[in-house]
């Protein structure tokens, strides 16, 4: 009997194993088809909606630019247009927030902060007098946004006017406790009134006030004497405190607006210990027993707020962290809404992005940012999702919008793109745009999960669905986190289509397009990319 030589085995086992891989490797090209089990009759969140703030880029960009330009940007951040051939010319965002400035513009230099564009004048004057007139570029923004339908205005403040502050800064010198003098809690909640009220008579609703940020950081200088920007630290009394005298007072002007409590810091703020009193925030301002409990007052929204820095890498923390968040918000009070009000690219120990240095217009920061939207709504139960800043001319991760001058990637001049410049769009923008503006207030989230998905949290294909209950408007979101294209197939579990779904791709190819109508039966989504489906659906 012959017999083989070892190297014809090896050969032989080699050659079937690059077989196999071959045809593996084919299969996976565009795979089988996998699919979305969506059920509206199993609901959960309703949703408030998707937005971004005016720091600190608005004051120069609204006051300073040329018409045609301010117009393309507002065009982008708010617009529900469509183009002749379908494509939306912006991302529809629908909660605009509003930085409230606590004057160290107007102090220059003996603001002791640093960045000028990180300084924000104040309406009120040293004499009590407010001028209307300043903040006037934000101004320009606030109503270009509300022109264009966004629906939700959100005011928030830093630190309290200079005038009432301890060091007559807009920064803690010392301390855990809210920047203030003794005795002027009443003071700064009339100017937070006064505002709101301002704008109220001008035809812009404000929805929110949010009196305080990052409560838990200290805010104060640095080693140089200087500080990065407005801000002051607080307790949980702090903003009790001030919650109740702000909500009385709103209350005595008839404004509907609500306080939006709490803008933590880190998502962990909200149900955990930290330092002393400024920890389990659900629990101290909504829990009937707690001494810090304002959770019935007319004028405090029924929502809690977190930023979501230093939360969502590595992505087994992005995924805890909101499960903590919702299972503390169900044994506290299971009607609370949660949003996650605040973030960009800080964190620097992750592999996909490298930290929040250089500017990152590419489809990788678009698909690593949609993957924490996705469990923020989806396990944090989150009614909201909200981006730090919407146009930054810093060479950084911060912002949907990017500033130039056509010869570099950003700058922190102080002059630099000031009165002109290059704007640049970004695939985070358009990947927001994916939710934001599809997504409308008062849309309910509904179950959406598919058996051929595997357990890979950190990549893959992640869906999620919502209803308008009134009209059987239909949005399906596909997050296709891989490098293989994908076929998918929608099973509607309760009710059926009523025609197609249109479908808006944000790839390395496209900007929040149209690419066509499907059928559910066979849905393509290219890889590396961000799906919105659009359809209808009959009960």
């Amino acid at each position: 009997m012959p017999t083989f030589k070892k190297p014809t085995v090896v050969f032989l086992f080699l050659t079937c194993l690059l077989l196999f891989l071959n045809s593996r490797c084919k299969k996976d090209q565009v795979s089988s088809n996998i699919v979305i089990n969506i059920n509206p009759a199993i609901s959960y969140q309703e949703m408030d909606g998707f937005g971004a703030s005016d720091a600190w880029s608005c004051k120069y960009i609204g006051a300073n630019w040329p018409d045609e330009k301010k117009e393309q940007i507002a065009e982008l951040l708010f617009s529900r247009d469509t183009t002749s051939d379908g494509n939306p010319k912006g991302i529809g965002l629908s909660i605009w927030r509003f930085n409230i400035g606590a004057g160290s513009l107007e102090q220059g230099d003996n603001s002791y902060i640093g960045d000028p564009w990180r300084r924000e004048e104040c309406f009120l004057l040293s004499d009590g007098s407010y001028d209307w007139t300043k903040q006037a570029g934000q101004q320009w923004l606030l109503k270009a946004a509300k022109k264009r339908g966004t629906e939700k205005i959100v005011l928030f403040s830093n630190s309290p006017p200079v005038h009432y502050t301890n060091n007559g800064k807009a920064f803690s010198s010392s301390g855990s406790q809210l920047n203030i003098k003794a005795g002027y809690f009443d003071d700064f909640a009339d100017f937070l009134v006064t505002v709101a009220d301002h704008f109220t008579h001008e035809g812009i609703n404000i929805d929110y006030i949010s009196p305080v940020n990052e409560p838990q950081w200290d805010w104060s200088a640095g080693s140089n004497g200087k500080a990065g920007q407005e801000g002051s630290p607080a307790t949980n009394s702090d903003v009790a405190d001030l919650s109740k005298i702000l909500s009385e007072k709103l209350s005595d002007k008839k404004l509907s607006t609500k306080i939006a409590l709490s803008e933590a810091g880190k998502i962990n703020y909200l149900y955990e210990t930290t330092d002393a009193d400024r920890g389990h925030q659900i629990e101290d301002y909504f829990s009937p027993e707690s001494d810090n409990y304002v959770g019935n007052l007319s004028n405090v929204a029924h929502l809690i707020c977190s930023h979501s820095y230093y939360s969502v890498y590595p992505v087994s923390d992005l995924i805890t962290s909101r499960s903590e968040v919702k299972s503390k918000i169900a044994l506290i009070d299971n009607t609370l809404k949660y949003w996650e009000s605040e973030y960009c690219i800080l964190e620097n120990q992750n592999t996909d992005i490298k930290g929040g240095s250089g500017r990152d217009l590419s489809m990788k920061l678009a698909l690593y940012v949609g993957r924490i939207i996705h469990y923020a709504i989806t396990t944090g139960n989150a009614s909201s999702w909200q981006w730090w800043t919407a146009i930054s001319k810093y060479d950084y991760k911060d912002g949907l919008i990017h500033l130039d001058d056509g010869t570099n990637s950003g700058s922190s001049m102080p002059e630099y793109c000031k009165n002109n410049g290059y704007i640049r769009d970004s695939k985070l923008l358009w990947g927001l745009g994916n939710y934001s503006r599809f997504i409308r207030p008062g849309m309910i989230r509904v179950s959406a999960g598919s058996p051929e998905i595997l357990a890979n949290q950190s990549y893959g294909v992640f869906p999620s669905a919502f209803i308008d209950s009134q009209t059987g408007k239909l949005v399906v979101i596909l997050i296709n986190y891989t490098a293989n294209a994908k076929n998918i197939s929608i099973n509607l579990k309760s009710g059926v289509l009523n025609g197609k779904l249109a479908a808006y791709v944000t790839s390395e190819d496209y900007n929040l397009s149209k690419t066509g109508l499907y059928s559910a039966g066979k849905i393509a989504l290219p890889a590396n990319s961000i799906t919105t489906l659009v359809g209808k659906y009959e009960k």
